[in-house]
């Protein structure tokens, strides 16, 4: 049996540049400290492996700082690493990954599909690297040598556009493969256990959302690779989230929000969006009021002007019928009639009728 965790794009040194300086610094720090976190959980599973399957670095350059902070860490790691370099932190020379690793760490730094035996698990472990910030299919022809062990491969590459630059692989090349587990990255939202043939495949997602289309939880991977099949887990990590909010702004936009914020909101990043029928809200005071409950918030307004309905009751035509009927009535129950009035309204003209 063989046990690993599988992590790919923490985009090491990423900008950030929708923060300010100071937490665009403070977001680079964490992401640093997330390499410790990935070492502690893969020594407190006992992992045999940790494959890192490309885009360790935002690009291919590594500030001094941030390649010492991962070496060290992985130098830490019980665990036999690999590292497969992705489009941003491709292998090419100067490239962070031709310096030199601690003795635990291997780096696939060709184009070509290599093994490395582990004797001890009667395994292989196979990878790749990109040469340039693309690439043609890498596993297109690729079939193992030996069945009869564990073959797993680390690899960076798009499973999902048969048409990318970004080493497209489709499931035939992947069922062809031989493979019992293919370790992927680049896709930036976790796929869960797929297969193809008797191969098992599967990319996490990146470890840590650096934007707004990188919403909600991210993780890793701790797999169980046995006779019987490939096991997969996603097991969360504890940076920030990245969360969108859509709020109807009503006659009060910063109760409407307040009540429709979770509890715990310091430390995560939101962009809340005012939507709904409204008057144009106030959004630096919103702002004022609101940012000390985020670690980063954005506002956005996307309210509709307020109408008033009731004056075109008197006008000619369905609507004005449709509204004289209503207003007829609306004494008994105000509220439940001017929302009856919006609704049909806005069903005439063809509005969307948002949620309440």
């Amino acid at each position: 049996m063989i046990k690993f965790l599988h992590a790919a794009d923490l985009h090491l040194d990423s900008p950030f540049a929708s923060l300010p300086p100071d937490k665009a610094a403070a977001r680079r720090r964490e992401q640093r400290q997330l390499l410790d976190e990935l070492v502690s959980l893969c020594d407190e599973e006992g992992c045999d492996l940790l494959l890192l399957a490309g885009d360790l670095f935002d690009a291919e350059a590594a500030r001094r700082d941030t390649w010492e902070s991962l070496t060290r860490s992985l130098r830490n790691c019980r665990a036999r690493v690999f590292i497969a370099p992705g489009n941003h932190d491709f292998c090419a020379p100067g490239s962070p990954y031709c310096a030199d690793w601690p003795d635990n760490v291997h780096i696939f730094r060709d184009p070509v599909p290599a093994p490395v035996a582990l004797d001890g698990l009667n395994a292989v472990v196979w990878g790749a690297a990109f040469s340039s910030s693309t690439s043609g299919p890498l596993l297109e022809g690729f079939r193992v040598d030996d069945p009869d062990q564990y073959n797993l491969m680390v690899l960076h590459g798009d499973a999902a556009t048969p048409s990318s630059p970004y080493n497209p692989i489709t499931a035939g090349q992947i069922a062809g493969s031989g493979l019992d587990y293919l370790a992927l990255g680049h896709i930036h939202a976790a796929s869960g256990a797929r297969t193809a043939g008797k191969t098992v495949y599967a990319w996490p997602g990146c470890a840590m959302g650096r934007g707004f289309d990188e919403l909600g939880e991210k993780g890793v991977y701790l797999g169980t690779l046995a006779d019987g099949g490939c096991e997969l887990t996603f097991r969360p990590l504890s940076g920030r989230r990245y969360e969108i909010l859509q709020v109807e702004a009503g006659d009060d936009p910063l109760s409407a929000i307040e009540a429709k914020l979770p509890p715990d909101t310091e430390h995560d990043i939101y962009r809340v969006i005012l939507t709904g029928p409204a008057e144009p809200p106030n959004l630096r005071a919103l702002e004022r009021e609101l940012s000390p409950r985020f670690f980063g918030l954005t506002l956005r307004d996307e309210t509709t002007p307020v109408r008033d309905l009731w004056a075109e009751a008197g006008e000619d035509g369905l609507k004005s019928l449709f509204l004289n009927l209503l207003s007829a009535r609306r004494e008994s129950d105000p509220a439940l009639y001017d929302l009856a009035a919006r609704l049909g309204v806005a069903a005439m003209e063809g509005w969307e009728v948002l949620d309440r």
